[in-house]
């Protein structure tokens, strides 16, 4: 199993979230670094203050040499793919070719009508999932490309540069909705996140990503299964308490077949947070 690590950007300050990646940076044991797409707060107080999750991420890109890095997950719902697509680009340059591409059809109606940004349905949120993809794949990889969608169109429109990575960053969707998120992730996908820790779970939500690979004759071995693994109550890297319950669910989901763990790490963020937690996956038997 792989290490990699999230952050989210709120109740926390830039200098902060600064400090912690540069040294995740120095820490061979993280692949990669993580941050999420929301306008508000989703995981403390509503109103407190929450950093852009691409804006930080350019920064980041330019502040990190290592570490592959990415948004666990965009939320499709917030751009225009092709405004998304020359964001995507402009990272990945900045980055030298380290971006991943993660995308979402999002999920939080309080935060999308508090700002008058239409969610939708589930059927809308999974065709406008679909759609993205459509569009950054062919806007990062063709010279001129044209579609007609439900939701978007576009006529002969060019994308440059096109970016390090051939022929587009790789893409990471997140969800677990089975007829369709799923079946997106077999199409479009080189890694799928499961936004959960639950081992029963997790194994149920990739046998169903399988099938949709097999019906589309994709061999499921070329997807990466990762999950969001919460340290839990009362476990705080550095903080002198015991990670056990933190070991036996990893052991657990790498008994199912996960390849990458992204360990969620709360504010407030220090740098020393990094060592204890390398440390602790370090005495995973």
């Amino acid at each position: 199993m792989r290490f990699a690590f999230e952050t989210p950007q709120e109740h926390t300050t830039w200098a902060d979230l600064l400090a912690l990646w540069q040294r995740a940076d120095e820490v061979e044991v993280f692949e990669s670094g993580w941050l999420y797409d929301h306008l508000v707060p989703v995981l403390g107080d509503a109103s407190g203050p929450c950093l852009d999750g691409w804006t930080a991420l350019a920064a980041l890109a330019q502040a990190t040499s290592r570490l592959r890095l990415g948004i666990l997950v965009t939320g499709t719902h917030f751009r225009h793919p092709a405004v998304l697509a020359k964001m995507v680009t402009t990272v990945d340059v900045i980055s030298g070719g380290r971006l991943e591409l993660g995308l979402g059809a999002g999920w939080n109606h309080e935060e999308a009508n508090a700002y008058g940004i239409r969610l939708g349905d589930p059927r809308e949120r999974s065709e406008r999932l679909e759609e993205t993809c459509a569009v950054l794949t062919g806007l990062l990889s063709q010279e001129t490309f044209s579609f007609t969608g439900n939701l978007y169109r576009l006529t002969d429109a060019r994308h440059e540069p096109k970016g390090p990575q051939v022929p587009h960053p790789p893409i990471c969707i997140g969800g677990g909705g089975e007829r369709s998120t799923l079946r997106i992730a077999a199409r479009y996908a080189r890694h799928w996140n499961f936004g959960e820790d639950d081992p029963d779970e997790f194994a149920r939500k990739r046998d169903v990503l399988f099938r949709h690979c097999r019906a589309l004759g994709r061999d499921p071995a070329e997807i990466t299964l990762s999950a969001h693994v919460r340290l839990g109550p009362g476990y705080r890297p550095g903080s002198g308490g015991r990670p056990d319950a933190l070991r036996s669910r990893l052991v657990a989901l790498a008994d199912e077949g996960l390849d990458l763990a992204v360990i969620q790490l709360l504010p407030p963020y220090a740098p020393e947070m990094v060592g204890a937690l390398a440390e602790a996956l370090s005495q995973l038997p």
